[in-house]
């Protein structure tokens, strides 16, 4: 892969959870431009609904998020093409989130379903062994229709630690879990974030300084949360993620590099909501459609915004100016069957 060109793969929804995807596509994108070429099908896989890359080894990891859940393993050639490696029962249902701690040592799994995560040794060429863990999560929140039992939606290694947060969105808690490297075991969790009743976790995004910043998808909010010298962040605020007077159902969070500016993806009124953030408050400064439905997920990539619209299956690009941080529609949208997450290749320091 040359510098002329990046790779980003595309998780997707299959029709066994009503989507019309194969399994991972590839496209190719143009650094300069943001445009993003659709390349076609990379590996066939049942609804690989969420992507994640080792650290310094060229894997790709994928949730399978089926009744009864897998993680699947693949090796990434220098031309973006995959080789199946290993599959794995999660051990829950509905797996949809999934991340490679720092040490690239093990793999953490979300059942969204069964409200649980797995754990999975990694060996020296990334390849994950059998579960090590399982650990089950409890807790209820106010909404008994999606808040009757405990979902684990997002599994967040710490950067420079053995620290796990994991969103819930069932408990509207943030639950915060130690990961023993030897044993591959995880503590048992307590409180990190205490969300306001009806939250309903979906994912987070750390900021400068120590402070979460939690998409809400039941209620609708972004809301932010800082250190207070104990276990538990302070709840400093929160604001609407969208002005639409709908039903508003958030589900992704990401800050920009420079810490200046938040985007918030709104399943309903199927925008892009961007907030400045100065370290203390997340304010509204623009709310622009997506041009598709449903936006699932969205990545940050140098000065452009890419934005997965799973029921209208395509790919929209927004270039963000530099000064505002405001998201502007580039180019025709990409098309794509039942897209739900995108991964941007980055080429591994290390290859085996």
């Amino acid at each position: 892969m040359g510098s002329s060109a990046e790779y980003v793969f595309v998780g997707c929804y299959t029709g066994d959870k009503g989507g019309e995807g194969d399994g991972i596509t590839l496209a190719r994108r143009d650094p300069s431009t943001g445009d993003l070429t659709r390349l076609g099908l990379a590996a066939r896989t049942p609804s690989p609904s969420f992507l994640a890359q080792h650290p310094t080894l060229p894997v790709l990891y994928a949730v399978n998020e089926l009744d009864q859940g897998t993680i699947s393993a693949f090796a990434v050639a220098p031309d973006c093409s995959l080789t199946p490696l290993v599959t794995h029962p999660t051990g829950g249902s509905d797996p949809c989130h999934l991340a490679v701690t720092a040490d690239g040592r093990h793999l953490l799994a979300a059942n969204y379903g069964s409200g649980s995560v797995a754990v999975f040794p990694l060996d020296g060429e990334g390849v994950p062994a059998g579960r090590s863990d399982l650990l089950l999560l409890q807790g209820s929140g106010p909404n008994t229709e999606r808040q009757a039992s405990a979902h684990a939606h997002q599994v967040v290694p710490d950067p420079n630690g053995a620290e796990v947060l994991i969103s819930d969105l069932g408990s509207d808690r943030v639950w915060r879990s130690r990961l023993d490297p030897v044993s591959g075991r995880l503590s048992l969790p307590d409180t990190a974030v205490r969300a306001r009743p009806g939250t309903g976790p979906r994912h987070l995004a750390r900021a400068a300084g120590g402070a979460l910043l939690l998409a809400g998808e039941l209620a609708g909010d972004l809301s932010w949360y800082r250190p207070a010298g104990g276990p538990v962040l302070d709840h400093a605020g929160a604001t609407a993620a969208s002005l639409s007077s709908g039903q508003v159902f958030p589900s992704e969070v990401a800050i920009r590099r420079d810490g200046r500016f938040v985007y918030v993806a709104n399943r309903g009124p199927d925008t892009v909501s961007a907030f400045s953030w100065d370290g203390e408050t997340a304010t509204l400064i623009a709310e622009v459609p997506t041009g598709g439905e449903w936006p699932r997920h969205m990545i940050l990539l140098g000065d452009h915004l890419y934005v997965a619209n799973e029921r209208s299956h395509n790919v929209t690009i927004f270039r963000i100016d530099p000064d505002t941080g405001i998201p502007g529609v580039q180019g025709e949208p990409t098309g794509e069957p039942s897209p739900t997450c995108l991964l941007r290749w980055n080429p591994p320091v290390i290859r085996p």
